[in-house]
């Protein structure tokens, strides 16, 4: 009988040789074969008391979220799935930018090893191509710590994306598609940014292809606004017309001709 992880041409990771080069980078890797969420189990490690630096990744996730409550579904090792546990030393205002540094780091790092123009949806959409290719969601399980989950596409095909607002790395052409290169590459990068909050904050809104367009951010309680989005304040929100917003899902429109 044929099993999920048949597949030779999506290798399992390889998390012996993960552990020791990203050791020296103060990262801890755990790869399962199968879980609900990564999130969760990241989390509830933090509740225990797990100290930064702990990374875990699963082959197959069987009920992943996204943002909003949204399902995150990949096959088998088509894609990287994990979750990183920080505890950052930044003050409570800077917390919001969590999320936006982790999409900064992945978008980083595509760009470096994978070949790809990736850039940043605010708040953490890394689309490459104008299409989705990494989602991330960043919870606070506890005071102090913060669970920062990341799913890439990387040889995800057509027929499995969810819809065709989706990429994966191997649609767009990628380099590489070795997710132990990328997943060295993310985490690498993840540190780094974390470690200059300040250099941080200027690389993501240089990145950022929301900025200086028409949008609609789309808000609780279907209501939505449509307008230039301006910046991203001191807080992370989005400023369109003058005015912040800290959540909200947001449309690229194109030019008024």
């Amino acid at each position: 009988m044929s099993s999920p992880y048949d597949d030779l041409d999506r290798p399992p990771l390889h998390v012996a040789a993960l552990r020791r080069a990203l050791a020296p980078n103060g990262w801890r890797v755990e790869v399962l074969a199968e879980t609900p969420s990564t999130n969760a189990v990241v989390a509830e490690r933090a509740r225990a008391g797990e100290p930064t630096g702990l990374v875990v990744a699963a082959e197959l996730q069987s009920a992943g979220r996204g943002r909003l409550d949204r399902s995150w579904t990949s096959p088998p090792r088509a894609g990287l799935t994990f979750s990183v546990l920080v505890r950052p030393d930044l003050p409570a205002a800077q917390w919001s930018w969590l999320p936006l540094w982790t999409g900064l780091a992945v978008a980083t790092a595509l760009t470096s090893r994978a070949e790809v123009q990736a850039e940043l949806k605010w708040p953490n959409d890394v689309l490459v191509g104008g299409r989705k290719v990494c989602g991330i969601l960043a919870e606070v399980p506890v005071p102090g710590a913060a669970v920062l989950g990341i799913g890439l596409n990387v040889s995800t095909r057509a027929d499995e994306l969810p819809h065709d607002r989706a990429t994966s790395l191997a649609l767009a052409g990628a380099r590489t598609l070795d997710r132990d290169t990328l997943l060295r590459a993310v985490l690498r990068a993840l540190g780094d940014v974390l470690a200059d909050p300040t250099a941080a904050r200027a690389a993501y809104r240089e990145r950022c292809a929301t900025l200086g367009r028409r949008v609609r951010v789309e808000l609780p309680g279907d209501r939505s606004v449509e307008g230039t989005a301006e910046g991203v304040d001191d807080a992370g929100r989005l400023v369109v017309d003058g005015t912040g917003y800290g959540a909200g899902d947001v449309v690229h429109l194109r030019p008024v001709s």
